[in-house]
């Protein structure tokens, strides 16, 4: 791999180690650890304790935007050490993805006349990057507005898939995948990696009910959230769609048995014991208990599987078994 090529891989693990902290922010309820945005509790670094709070630089208007009937004892008495330390550490980790971003657009300039569409991606990352940052403040300024929630994640899974092409087309040498039985077989993988996106996204809208359980239900055991899920129609859809994920992977495993390259056969057995961890996690949650740790492994997986099926996709698009440099 080649300088830009590496740059990238950083921006890629940093943004797959962000969704993972994100996701744990998420389901121990820290989204609101730091209620203000760019500072935490008016400070530049986060306080441990409500005593080093100085409440004379809250903007309490601000805060009344969400919460009409919010006032200064209430935010004493919500104070978490935990959720702001959290939250605050979900911020740093995005720091190392937008320094990747910038420098893996600024050696993608290389790129503009020999091979324009890297450097088209390498400014798309950039700006997915820089789209996400702004949404993020705005997921704590709205209050966990639910819509936002689900365009952040979007985008970010977006972001994954940039990044792996300009991964996968910055080499000299493209890696190509021959796959038995040639476009029915990528066609199969079209569709796979269509299915897995949808049921990402509705996955991040399922996600989105159980934050609300957490915030206004906190009577309610994790053990018992399924049952109150169990009203909403996306998380219906949801959990019944996994079973086609899991029965179309099945037959892509089966069908591209003669698959060649070792990257590739790593990543076609990846690809089924992923959808195959995704299933046994969704049928813990929704009928042993929606854990805290299972959800995020649940949210986490579900990156490492678009990241799988894409490489899959570009290695092997309708050109598979030519030589890829002449593509």
């Amino acid at each position: 791999m080649n300088i830009f090529q590496k740059t990238a891989l950083a921006a890629l693990l940093a943004t797959i180690l962000l969704i993972f902290v994100g996701a744990i922010v998420r389901v121990s309820g820290s989204g609101l650890g730091c209620p203000d945005w760019p500072r935490c509790w008016g400070a530049l670094w986060p306080p441990s304790s409500v005593e080093e709070v100085d409440f004379g630089k809250i903007d309490l208007e601000k805060f009344r935007r969400k919460d009409a009937d919010i006032t200064i004892e209430r935010l004493k008495a919500e104070f978490n050490p935990v959720h702001v330390w959290v939250e605050y550490i979900n911020r740093l980790t995005s720091f190392p993805v937008g320094l990747f971003s910038v420098a893996t657009l600024i050696l993608g300039f290389g790129f503009r006349k020999r091979r324009p569409a890297v450097f088209v991606g390498s400014l798309l990352a950039f700006l997915l990057v820089g789209t996400n940052a702004a949404l993020g403040a705005m997921v704590v300024r709205s209050g966990l507005q639910p819509g936002i929630i689900t365009l952040h994640m979007a985008l970010a899974m977006i972001l994954l898939c940039v990044l792996v092409f300009v991964i996968h087309r910055g080499g000299e040498v493209r890696p190509r995948v021959c796959l038995p039985g040639g476009r029915s077989i990528w066609w199969i993988v079209c569709i796979l990696f269509a299915l897995s996106v949808g049921e990402g996204v509705m996955g991040s809208q399922v996600r989105e009910l159980t934050d609300r359980l957490a915030l206004e239900n906190k009577d309610i055991p994790r053990a018992q959230w399924h049952e109150t899920l169990e009203s909403s129609p996306v998380y219906l859809v949801h959990r019944s769609f996994s079973w086609v994920i899991l029965l179309v992977a099945v037959f892509f495993f089966w069908c591209s048995r003669g698959i060649s390259g070792q990257m590739a056969a790593t990543c076609r057995r990846a690809i089924c014991a992923i959808v195959l961890a995704q299933m046994g996690l969704g049928m813990l949650m929704s009928h042993v208990s929606v854990h805290p740790v299972v959800q995020v492994l649940h949210i986490g997986l579900s990156a490492l599987l678009i990241i799988a099926l894409f490489w899959l996709l570009l290695g092997s698009q309708k050109g598979a078994g030519r030589d890829p440099a002449s593509t």
